[in-house]
């Protein structure tokens, strides 16, 4: 199983530069293009934050773009919400989140909550792929309710014929870095009750817009980078600073109990203006943030 997992693509309502002077539509097209190359995809994931602010026109774009990129792959596409999306626009134009390669619904089995979250299975040559809505609507950090972690308790009890990949916005992992801390998946230990001792063969999320590997449970978690930035972690500590450079991960799994895998490898594409900060925040700043949304 070889899927392209991408994230924080941060789509604007227009094809315009942002506040940071970053166009986002740009910068997704751009890494699409370098990953035009690649074969034998069998899925594409992408893990939240499609939208900036929630824009229908947004979620359209990326529709758009991915369905390009996608049909001559014959590759099904799986979109998970972030923080910055807003789950009735996202519905409108992406359903479910998991789409064909032609950009139909594809979606097997969908989640009905209360909360409208948006979390779905579709199964892909006997791999499970299971999306979870770690939304809080108006917060930055994620979390998942009762109601979606029974729904998936109740997903994961049949085994799929050869495993599942589980994915989500918000990592149930972080460094030691304060932003990470407050600002990942709050609750997961309540995750961890649930997937262990399942088939669940490795978790993949974004929202920190950089790599990160870690276990859950035993279980691989890896954090995408940013398509529209990433985060520059040499700066002094308590300050944050993000750069130019779209990237994306080629995730691979083996089958069988003696395979290698998972295996990850990230891609940066072949920006001129890589590396160039976009945003720079001081010591001060960056607890500002996290006091106003921690």
């Amino acid at each position: 199983m070889r899927i392209l997992h991408l994230s924080d693509t941060h789509i604007e309502r227009t094809d315009a530069p942002n506040r940071h002077g970053v166009n986002a539509t740009d910068s997704l097209r751009l890494m699409l293009a370098e990953l035009r190359h690649q074969r034998d995809v069998d899925a594409i994931v992408v893990t939240g934050d499609l939208a900036n602010d929630g824009a229908v026109e947004a979620y359209t774009t990326v529709r758009e773009l991915l369905t390009e990129f996608a049909l001559p792959l014959n590759a099904p596409v799986f979109c998970t919400t972030g923080n910055h999306d807003e789950r009735e626009a996202f519905g409108k134009v992406l359903g479910s989140g998991h789409l064909a390669a032609d950009g139909g619904e594809r979606a097997e089995t969908v989640l009905e909550s209360a909360a409208g979250e948006r979390a779905a299975v579709s199964v892909v040559g006997g791999w499970r792929f299971v999306t979870l809505d770690s939304l809080v609507p108006g917060k930055v950090h994620g979390w998942l309710g009762d109601e979606q972690l029974a729904w998936l308790r109740g997903v994961l009890a049949t085994p799929a014929e050869k495993g599942t990949v589980l994915a989500l916005h918000h990592p149930p992992i972080a460094l030691d870095v304060e932003t990470q801390r407050v600002f990942g998946l709050r609750n997961p230990s309540a995750l961890a009750e649930v997937i262990r001792g399942t088939d669940v063969r490795v978790v993949l999320t974004g929202h920190f817009h950089l790599q990160l590997f870690g276990l859950l449970e035993a279980i691989p978690v890896w954090v995408t980078p940013g398509v529209v930035n990433r985060i520059d972690l040499t700066t002094p500590p308590g300050t944050e600073r993000a750069v130019r450079g779209a990237s994306a991960s080629l995730v691979e799994l083996g089958e069988g109990a003696g395979s290698s895998g998972p295996m990850f490898h990230t891609f940066h594409a072949r920006d001129p203006r890589a590396h160039e900060t976009v945003y720079e925040m001081d010591e001060q700043q960056t607890r500002t943030l996290v006091e106003r949304h921690g």
